[in-house]
């Protein structure tokens, strides 16, 4: 590692390597914290203090009640949970039973959820009552046997608690009447409160979570990540931290899903190393809440995608010098491309720096992040992190090492990568080869060993909002449409979302129908944040002598008609 170029520009005292990591899990790590100080905070929520001690004893008790129903070492237990005390308690309880934690994002469609459960075979499903209905519509066509319903007014204040069921509960959806045989999270752990950890051997090379993600050939898939991989990640992000952010006192703010590899492997995973408590936000898009509980909680840390960024430097009351960010230490983006733009216009508002960075769902968060106190070129996502190492390699072969400043393909190797896509074998020998991850995207690295992504290979379109969306997914359910003949998917660039989702549509001859009319029934099909933002008609598609159609082209012509309307 020592001739690494990157080495040379990390922050004093940032080792270059962290071997041996320690054979432990995060269930380890926090026994430890309780050790030390068992009161500590662990979760903030909307008033709410959970402590570890708190976490410890209701995850044994989801444990043990998830025994109790029958799960056995290696089953997959899924989440259809914003971020709530239920989630992190769920994620714990469930390897303490010794289980494979499977997230889901709960704005999924039926039938996205339905492919999703059916991939993984999870037979028991903790949902949040305003999912409840739309988990029960497909339970028939999954393996799903169990469902556990838990409301989010169940580690609200008791005030606050009070207020919801009678005005929020029933008008938002949140009152359910529970089918026969399904079960209340809650009941559960009264059931089997006081109850001890299972006895059961949970070791650092099992099985953790199961994360989806498109990889590089776009159908959604299963990540398996192990529980030192998980925890190998967190403690290399938290020694790139370390010269800032302080241990058990700074408070972490969680407004990503942890459903989503940034806001769990990272962001979390970084909290537990650091004994910090973290302050979770449902719905980072309220931004009321956001503002009130960062008045609250005093955030040190926050991590986001860049369109949370551009919402803040949007806001009333931030640019009126009424939001506080002096206990804001360092914010981090994601998950989407971040403009220059936006990262001068935050730290120049709030007096806070921003960090880019990189990052997979199969790299287990392996990461490259711009210095904490370093230099920050522009338009590079930073350096790779201790131990990881980063390579720029031919498209053709991806054999052939790229020299400085030359794009290809980039590929990653770290102890933590994915052990592969779940019951995918043929999917895992194409993304991981010879202990390299192929990540499918393009760039190059200078002569320091900064990384600059400049395009993705299987052309995967990274939303505003941080979630992937893969074209191949759009261009299928808009061609369900009878008007329509032809259709490509692609990302554009876009001011306010870093990319957006844009689509171009050839009629059948003598039909036609409006933009609002497609994304009226990409609604009805696909979660809101895969209906394109951006329709286009055309008499026919740019193709190649094969006849496929060239995505790239379109995308070129869509980037000239903007620079001409700037003119």
């Amino acid at each position: 590692m020592e001739q690494k170029p990157w080495l040379k520009h990390y922050d004093p005292g940032i080792p270059y390597t962290l071997v041996p990591y320690p054979e432990v899990t995060f269930l380890d790590i926090v026994s430890e914290t309780i050790k030390q100080r068992p009161k500590h905070r662990a979760l903030l929520f909307k008033g709410t203090t959970i402590s570890y001690s708190m976490l410890e004893q209701e995850s044994n008790e989801l444990a043990a009640a998830l025994v109790a129903q029958g799960v056995e070492k290696g089953d997959r237990v899924a989440l259809l949970l914003p971020n709530c005390p239920q989630t992190v308690i769920g994620q714990f309880g469930i390897w303490k039973a010794g289980a494979i934690t499977v997230l889901m994002n709960p704005l999924y469609t039926e039938d996205e959820l339905e492919q999703l459960l059916n991939e993984c075979g999870a037979e028991i499903v903790i949902v949040l009552t305003s999912f409840y209905n739309k988990l029960k519509s497909i339970q028939p066509h999954t393996k799903v046997h169990h469902v556990i319903a838990t409301n989010i007014k169940e580690y609200l204040p008791p005030a606050t608690r009070l207020l919801f069921t009678l005005v929020k509960e029933k008008k938002e959806g949140y009152r359910i009447t529970l089918k026969p045989g399904d079960m209340w999270l809650q009941k559960l752990l009264r059931q089997h409160a006081g109850s001890g950890r299972p006895n059961i051997k949970i070791n650092p090379g099992d099985p953790a979570m199961l994360l989806f993600s498109g990889g590089t050939t776009g159908t959604p898939k299963a990540a398996i990540g192990t529980h030192k991989a998980l925890v190998t990640s967190a403690m290399q992000l938290h020694t790139w931290f370390s010269g800032i952010l302080k241990d058990w006192d700074d408070v972490v703010m969680q407004v990503l899903p942890l459903f989503h590899v940034y806001g769990n492997a990272a962001v979390l995973g970084t909290a537990l190393i650091g004994h910090n408590p973290m302050a979770l936000i449902p719905n980072p898009r309220d931004q009321k809440d956001l503002i009130t509980t960062m008045r609250k909680v005093h955030p040190a840390f926050l991590s986001a995608v860049p369109t949370l960024f551009i919402a803040l430097i949007n806001n009333n009351d931030v640019r009126a010098g009424k939001v506080d960010f002096k206990s804001m230490k360092l914010c981090t983006s994601g998950a989407a491309p971040l403009l220059a733009e936006t990262k001068k216009n935050f730290e120049a508002l709030t007096g806070c720096r921003l960090l880019d960075g990189y990052g997979l769902t199969e790299s287990m968060m392996g990461a490259v992040i711009q210095p904490v106190n370093g230099v920050h070129k522009a338009g590079s996502v930073g350096l790779p992190i201790t131990d990881i190492e980063v390579r720029i390699v031919d498209m053709e072969t991806g054999l052939k090492e790229m020299p400085v400043m030359e794009t290809g393909e980039i590929i990653m190797k770290a102890s933590q990568l994915m052990q592969g896509y779940w019951e995918r074998p043929t999917e895992t020998a194409e993304t991981i080869r010879n202990g390299w991850l192929y990540t499918g995207d393009i760039g190059y690295m200078d002569e320091d060993g900064y990384l600059f992504i400049s395009a993705r290979k299987k052309d995967m379109i990274k939303s505003g909002s941080g979630f992937q969306i893969w074209p191949r997914e759009i261009e299928e359910v808009i061609a369900e449409m009878s008007v329509v003949s032809e259709v490509c998917a692609a990302g554009v660039p876009d001011p306010s979302y870093g990319e957006t989702l844009k689509v171009w549509i050839v009629f059948r001859q003598g039909q036609q129908c409006s933009a609002d009319d497609i994304q009226d029934f990409c609604r009805k099909k696909l979660a809101a944040y895969k209906v394109p933002r951006m329709v286009e008609f055309c008499e026919s598609l740019p193709k190649s002598m094969v006849g496929k159609v060239l995505r790239r082209v379109l995308v070129e012509e869509h980037k000239a008609k903007q620079l001409q309307a700037q003119k």
